[in-house]
């Protein structure tokens, strides 16, 4: 829904907050080519495939003052050996403390930051450092998985399977302490979370979800209620109280793999093309997204050149949608419509 009556007002009229200042034609591109959390090669190609696809164009014709500050250059260490289940810790660990402090100067700079990952790990240090700036925001998680698990539920052990962990507060005493982490302090509560398009969740994160109380809607929820209403509940549970920063992490494996076919972890039954720009027209509607997540776009796993453009030009439409760009098209102002003058009897001929 676009919001209208006395929470659009609060919504669009009280934005001194700090993290909305001077962001409204700002934005920053920032790349984030790591693989680690996750199992598959590739996922690091995911920052230059999407730019490929004409992201940067597309912000600039959406008149955008952007600002592409290219890819971040991680350290991956010759000996990461697993503690527990967990692999890699020390590398993604390190990485997403490295974009940790990335976002957080690009949000203090004052632009509304789009990452390009890179798995969904990475999500780790995105809302760390967005929290670091914003410590009130909230956080609406598009995806097919709800990466809630801790080290001692995820089955694979992979990073990119228990980014929400690390953030919960309710979730720190069931986390060791895993090397690489110690910078990482759990940054939100159960309240500040909505996930979108769930449908492949573990036993453990579902006992999670449900002991915690999160608010999810999975694609059964989504069959159900309608897209609309999933976004009317959606943005009221996180703002009808008061208004605060958003962060989106969007995973492209939540659409449906006949549109999204590379990624790692593609999961039938996702969103349609029309879900999926609902969710990001509405949340462009609220004027308060801060930071965007999209992850997992993987070029090595299409199996072709086509369904990896595909993939690619999907997350630039969701890019995009999330900042402005309409599906009736952006228009330059028009004040009046030019009015006939001249020799009429010319005109008839």
């Amino acid at each position: 829904m676009a919001l209208r009556g006395p929470l659009s007002s609060l919504l669009r009229t009280q934005l001194g907050h700090t993290c909305q200042q001077s962001r409204a034609q700002s934005v920053a591109v920032l790349g984030a080519p790591f693989s680690r959390g996750q199992k598959r090669r590739g996922v690091e190609h995911g920052p230059k495939a999407i730019r490929d696809a004409g992201l940067i164009d597309r912000l600039s014709g959406l008149d955008y003052s952007v600002h592409d500050f290219g890819d971040l250059n991680f350290h991956h260490l010759e000996k990461d050996e697993p503690y527990m289940n967990v692999k890699f810790p020390r590398s993604v660990g390190g990485a997403s403390k490295m974009l940790s402090g990335a976002v957080s100067r690009a949000v203090g700079a004052g632009h509304t930051l789009v990452m390009l990952g890179g798995d969904h790990s990475l999500a780790i240090g995105s809302v760390g450092g967005h929290a670091r700036q914003c410590p009130d925001l909230c956080l609406i998680w598009v995806d097919a998985h709800a990466d809630i698990n801790t080290p001692m539920t995820s089955p694979s052990g992979n990073l990119h399977g228990q980014p929400v962990a690390f953030m919960l507060k309710e979730l720190q005493d069931k986390m060791p302490d895993i090397p690489g982490f110690s910078w990482m302090k759990p940054c939100l509560t159960s309240r500040d979370l909505v996930y979108i398009g769930l449908r492949d969740v573990d036993p453990g994160e579902y006992h999670i979800l449900k002991n915690l109380g999160i608010q999810y809607f999975t694609m059964r929820d989504i069959d159900r209620l309608g897209i609309q209403r999933v976004m009317e509940v959606t943005l009221d549970h996180l703002l009808a109280r008061n208004q605060r920063p958003i962060h989106l992490s969007f995973d492209i494996d939540s659409f449906d793999p006949s549109l999204a076919p590379a990624t790692g972890t593609p999961v039938n039954g996702g969103l349609t093309y029309r879900e999926g720009i609902y969710i990001t027209e509405e949340i462009h509607n609220t004027g308060l997204l801060s930071v965007l997540d999209m992850v997992e776009v993987n070029p090595l796993l299409g199996a072709n050149p086509e369904a990896v453009e595909a993939t690619a030009s999907l997350a630039v439409d969701v890019i995009a949608s999330s900042l402005g760009q309409t599906r009736e098209g952006a228009h330059v102002p028009v004040d009046e419509i030019p009015s006939v003058k001249g020799d009429t009897e010319q005109l008839r001929l």
